[in-house]
């Protein structure tokens, strides 16, 4: 077996892990297609997914400096005889809380630039200034520059809740980009990485030879770890770990191509040993919470959703529709595609048990109003459900919905109907990380949930009872046969109709039907 090495937990730096005694995941063969087949590119990937460390592979290889890349793809298919000239520029640090330390910012990377490449600007505003630096460092050293730009929206989304701040910001960072363009005859490569996926429109206006390989098959992997890559790299780490535990809750993410496992996720796991949702807890989206409850967004719908391509693009200040923020930030990610007619149709599903169960939970949380009450509520339902226990079910479930607070009912559309009571009695379950199928496809019609835990089988159907229960849940359950689709499991199925008023807000039917095999 390999012997152990450290887990680069942290790490963005290419010659830190390779002078060091760390494992590394070769993507430098990656690196060397994108250069031999275009000049200028975009990606977009959710936060700590290694994109800082492709960028600084990339400045290393450009740099020439060989000696780290030895044993890698790159060593015998690189001309290291070629040294370019590199400008770096990172807004990954720090928060920017307004236009003019935006600009401070941007004066001080490009000093830092200047200083390092050995040339001077001369010019006063920061696009000529950036102009200056790109055309001088081409003079200076004989070749042609390459420009890599690490979190170029950060400034933007460090204010997306005050769209006047988020506004300027966007303005400044377009008036800086679109030097890029207008210097191309001294650009070698240029290569723009962040979380959101800002419309060409909005922020890369003219600058239309940036081509966008965020939606590419062949650069689905260029950041996280694929199955082969945690079986060879990490194998002496793997001893004691469910392989399909580990690949339930971490892998998942996927760009049209090969799946990957989100770095982080595996490093923490790797020297924690447990499973948790390590990247979920480094940045809980109190936005993205915000805007799904604040527009009623159906929870169940996050399982299975349907968007083109416009509508995944249609990400900026002044629109920000929930499918693209739920993608660009990596709570959703591809499952599948189909062309239909002249466009193409995405379907989007969570990437792994991670982010359904801390997603749902931080949901919950935020329906309530009370966390710990939430977390009570969940603990409780797991111990219900283990035993089994039906007259405690129902009890529960009058618990929960009386722990949303009348306020949230007033002001929500989506509350005078039975998706609202579906949505959070499905983000309850989900919190727990189970096996949960919402609106579950038979050739008899769509089931509203279905759970699988613990040897048995759980069929829920709800309605809303405009006066009193009378037993129609329960009564489609049976008519439309749903139960049918799982007898060949030979599992207790247990059918279970919920009704509830509008008007008392609060549990008014509960009916169960228990099959046995």
């Amino acid at each position: 077996m390999t012997a152990k090495r450290s887990l680069p937990i942290g790490i963005q730096t290419f010659s830190k892990i390779r002078e060091g005694d760390f494992y590394y995941v070769d993507k430098t063969g990656l690196a060397l297609r994108l250069i031999a087949e275009g000049s200028h590119y975009f990606l977009s990937r959710p936060r700590r997914f290694g994109k800082s460390l492709f960028l600084d592979t990339l400045a290393e290889l450009f740099e020439g400096n060989a000696a780290l890349f030895q044993g890698l793809a790159a060593e015998q298919r690189w001309d290291w005889s070629r040294r370019f000239p590199v400008i770096r520029l990172s807004f990954a640090g720090g928060v920017l809380r307004n236009r003019s330390e935006l600009d401070e910012k941007i004066a001080e990377l490009l000093a830092e630039n200047e200083a390092r490449l050995g040339v001077r600007g001369e010019q006063r505003s920061l696009s000529g200034r950036f102009h200056g630096l790109i055309a001088a460092a081409h003079a200076q050293h004989g070749e042609r520059v390459v420009v890599l730009v690490d979190e170029y929206d950060k400034p933007i989304l460090d204010n997306i809740t005050d769209p006047d701040t988020a506004r300027a910001m966007r303005d400044g960072l377009r008036n800086l980009y679109s030097v890029i363009k207008g210097q191309d005859a001294h650009i070698r490569f240029a290569f723009l990485t962040g979380v959101s996926k800002f419309s060409k429109v909005s922020l890369f206006s003219g600058l239309n030879n940036l081509k966008d390989i965020t939606v590419d098959a062949r650069y689905s992997a260029i950041c996280g770890y694929t199955e082969a890559d945690l079986d060879e790299v990490f194998a002496p780490e793997l001893e004691g770990l469910d392989r399909e535990q580990v690949r339930a809750w971490y892998n998942g993410y996927n760009w049209l191509g090969e799946a990957v496992y989100n770095p982080f996720d595996v490093l923490l796991l790797l020297d924690g040993r447990q499973f948790r949702p390590w990247w979920f807890e480094t940045g809980t989206p109190t936005f993205l919470v915000d805007v799904l409850t604040e527009r009623g967004f159906y929870t169940p719908r996050l399982a299975h959703l349907r968007a083109d391509e416009a509508l995944l693009s249609a990400f900026d200040v002044d629109h920000l529709a929930t499918e693209a923020l739920l993608w660009q930030t990596g709570y959703l990610t591809f499952t599948g595609s189909r062309q239909i007619g002249a466009r193409w149709e995405y379907s989007l599903g969570y990437p792994n048990l991670e982010v359904e169960a801390a997603l749902n939970d931080a949901l919950l949380k935020r329906l309530t109003e009370q966390p710990g009450q939430a977390s009570e509520l969940t603990s409780r339902l797991y111990d219900v459900l283990l035993a089994a226990d039906l007259d405690g079910f129902r009890q529960h479930i009058i618990s929960l919905f009386h722990a949303i607070p009348h306020q949230w009912h007033d002001g929500n559309q989506l509350a005078r109907y039975e998706g609202y009571y579906a949505s959070v009695f499905y983000s309850h379950l989900a919190a727990l990380g189970l096996d949960l199928a919402c609106e579950d496809a038979s050739s008899h019609g769509r089931l509203d949930l279905r759970l699988r835990f613990n040897g048995r089988l759980w069929l829920f159907e709800f309605k809303v009872a405009e006066l009193a229960p009378d037993g129609a849940a329960l009564q489609q359950i049976r008519d439309r046969g749903y139960a049918e689709k799982y007898r060949a499991e030979g599992l207790p199925m247990h059918l279970i109709g919920i009704e509830l008023s509008r008007e008392q807000r609060t549990l008014v039917g509960f009916e169960v039907e228990t099959v046995m095999p």
